[in-house]
């Protein structure tokens, strides 16, 4: 049985020291409660006194050039709209929001109690912050003025905020203010801008349904997106129309007839970019490289420094432009990056983004001839010169046991030298069979190898026809695998963002420098790669643009055309053809050349710089070309090029020796003399 309570006359204490006791209680509780009210009396008239802070706008996902220019933004709501009064507002939606997030915002106080104190509970026991008990003004205070991290401390911010707008404010000001700042997803803040995005028609127009379906995104704007999870967006409309009926703003059959009624979700159209084949590249690596999702860019207060140059950007897309025939499907794609980083400066993935937004840039397609330079840098490593000789003439190779392992190399054209030619003429011309034999001699494998230790990854296969580029790359990977070339022997990650800032600190990409060559190799390559833009080369249609030295190399495929170079500042890769893969005519296949010449010659006088100095341990050597053998004053088309210690041609040129001067022939006196004597 419980135990009775005891009455003052069963009590052991004396009456006395009861109502002793009783006074001191009373006491205390009055001490203490004139304290709680003396404090937060000081609070809210501090609150009172304390102006609000600055509003603070909206702040949507961005993108900045190189150079701290902004040139995109990931709201797809497009730019800000001016703000609506609250009479504006359809009624439908006032009360849809007044029902769903704070039906008793007109006659509670900027905090509900109630409500916070279970949030609290809640939190407390997950130790992080799980659930709100938010009310409209404290919403509108963390979208005004605060960050969307979700921490104790931010809520007590929050709070605080709220109390001192509604000690400044009235409440319809609040309420206006929130329908025009409130976040309802994919970029768009505010009623008017959601209106445009999800039904492409002003707020003022929306009915019912379609009130209740805004209403209930601020809950959860990636998880009731219309555009991504229409039936998750018709269940919480339910919610909100229900809400609605509780709280006597519609009847049930009102209710009933808005969920019947069919939505019309306009069409999402991606916004129009300023680089846009880049920014959206920018905007993937960026959510890799700091575990962003498309709800984080949404949410805004995410800035993405990236690596574009704007000059240089608008320099690539007007060389394709003026370049690639009107009125034809022929595409093209441009990657022009910075060699000693990695950063990329300009990128161009197509001719009309609105039209395509297929990135070729980042699309794989045969390499063609581009993919000799991988040839011979394996080559030169393992021994060969560029006094090595090869004769160019229709050839087949036998490279292995079987009648089937055979291999006809053609030139293109079925055009041959006839005659032995060496490296930097081979390069120059671009000769198939040279390619194919120095294969060949120095094995797949290792010319495999070499490729992918510049940072070729594409599975390639130890065929005699990989010498002539057949398995894809994308321009970006062959533009990058160059840079090692360009930069004195180090591989380079491409990349389009250099930092990533979020309410929650800094990403920033890192500094990755490998070394794969040696300085000796890489300026051996680039002097040799000069030819292709001298008289005769396969890159002479891009001399004309150019203000200064390149180095650089020509590819063609029966559907691609290539062209990839480079300077001390600068590597560009261009790629020309057809998405079909149709058939490149002959025009078509020198389009590459120009669109590389006009854009590397706007970047020289951007970028201008000293040209390389040979390393000190190689020696120049002039050679005869027909010969391979050190050049004679008889030489006519003499060559310089670069050889380490102990590998230059030693023998003159056979073909162009000095003539023999005779002896004069003797006097005939001295014959008569000879004959006398």
């Amino acid at each position: 049985m419980p135990k009775p309570f005891l009455s003052d006359a069963d009590s052991p204490l004396p009456r006395r020291t009861r109502r002793s006791f009783a006074r001191v209680a009373a006491m205390a509780f009055g001490a203490a409660f004139g304290a709680g009210f003396v404090g937060t009396s000081l609070v809210l008239v501090g609150l009172k006194l304390l102006p609000l802070p600055s509003t603070a706008k909206t702040a949507p996902t961005e993108l900045t050039s190189a150079d701290g220019r902004p040139i995109a933004l990931w709201s797809p709501a497009g730019q800000a709209r001016a703000a609506l009064p609250l009479g504006a507002f359809p009624r439908w939606l006032v009360e849809a929001t007044l029902a769903t997030e704070d039906a008793n915002f007109y006659r509670d106080h900027a905090i509900s109690v109630r409500s916070t104190l279970r949030a609290v509970a809640v939190n407390v026991r997950h130790g992080e912050i799980v659930q709100g008990g938010s009310t409209i003004t404290q919403q509108l205070a963390k979208n005004l003025y605060l960050t969307q991290d979700r921490t104790f401390g931010r809520k007590l911010r929050e709070a605080m905020l709220a109390l001192q707008l509604e000690l400044h404010e009235p409440k319809d000001w609040i309420l206006d203010r929130y329908l025009n700042v409130v976040y309802y997803g994919h970029g768009a803040y505010g009623a008017p801008a959601a209106s445009q995005l999800y039904f492409g028609k002003p707020v003022q127009s929306l009915d019912l349904a379609e009130s209740a379906l805004l209403a209930g995104l601020p809950k959860g704007p990636a998880l009731y997106s219309p555009l991504d999870h229409l039936e998750r967006a018709k269940a919480r409309q339910r919610v909100v129309l229900e809400r609605m009926v509780q709280t006597g703003y519609i009847t049930q059959a009102e209710a009933d007839a808005a969920y019947a009624e069919p939505l019309h979700i306009a069409r999402h159209q991606p916004p129009t970019l300023q680089a846009p084949y880049f920014s959206e590249m920018a905007f993937n690596e960026a959510k890799r490289m700091a575990r962003l999702t498309d709800g984080d860019l949404d949410a805004g207060y995410v800035r993405i420094h990236t690596t574009l140059d704007p000059l240089l950007q608008k320099a690539a897309e007007r060389a394709i432009q003026s370049t690639l025939p009107k009125g034809s499907q022929l595409e093209a794609a441009l990657v022009a990056l910075d060699p000693q980083t990695g950063a990329i400066r300009a990128l161009v993935g197509g001719r009309d983004y609105r039209e395509s937004p297929f990135n070729r840039a980042l699309g794989k397609r045969q390499p063609g001839s581009t993919f000799k330079a991988f040839v011979y840098g394996a080559a030169l490593t393992r021994g060969w010169t560029p006094a090595r000789e090869v004769d160019s003439k229709l050839t087949t190779f036998i490279y292995g046991p079987s009648p089937k392992d055979e291999y006809t190399v053609h030139d293109y054209g079925d055009i041959y030298a006839g005659r032995p030619l060496t490296l930097r003429e081979a390069i120059a011309r671009s000769d198939n069979v040279y390619a194919v034999q120095t294969e060949l001699a120095i094995g797949a494998q290792n010319v495999m190898d070499f490729a992918k230790k510049l940072g070729i990854q594409e599975e390639m296969k130890p065929y005699p026809s990989l010498a002539l580029g057949v398995f894809p790359v994308t321009p970006v990977e062959l533009a990058a695998a160059y840079a090692a070339f360009a930069n004195g022997g180090y591989r380079v990650t491409p990349h389009a963002v250099e930092s990533v800032d979020t309410p929650y600190g800094r990403t920033v990409h890192p500094l990755e420098k490998t070394r794969v060559i040696s300085p000796e190799l890489a300026f051996q390559m680039t002097d040799l790669m000069q030819s292709v833009l001298a008289p005769g080369g396969t890159g002479y249609g891009a001399r004309p643009y150019l203000h200064a030295p390149a180095a650089a190399k020509t590819g063609t495929t029966d559907t691609d055309a290539w062209m990839v170079g480079y300077t001390p500042r600068l590597v560009v890769a261009v790629w020309v053809g057809y998405d079909s893969g149709r058939p490149l005519t002959v025009q078509e296949s020198h389009l590459a050349a120009p669109i590389w010449g006009k854009f590397m010659g706007t970047a020289q006088a951007h970028l201008p710089g000293p040209w390389y100095t040979p390393p000190s341990d190689l020696e120049a050597v002039r050679i005869d070309p027909l010969s391979g053998a050190l050049a004679t004053p008889q030489c006519g088309a003499a060559e310089t090029d670069y050889f380490l210690p102990g590998t230059a041609p030693t023998a003159t040129c056979p073909l162009h020796r000095p003539p023999v001067v005779p002896e004069p022939a003797p006097s005939r006196w001295w014959n008569w003399l000879r004959r006398l004597f």
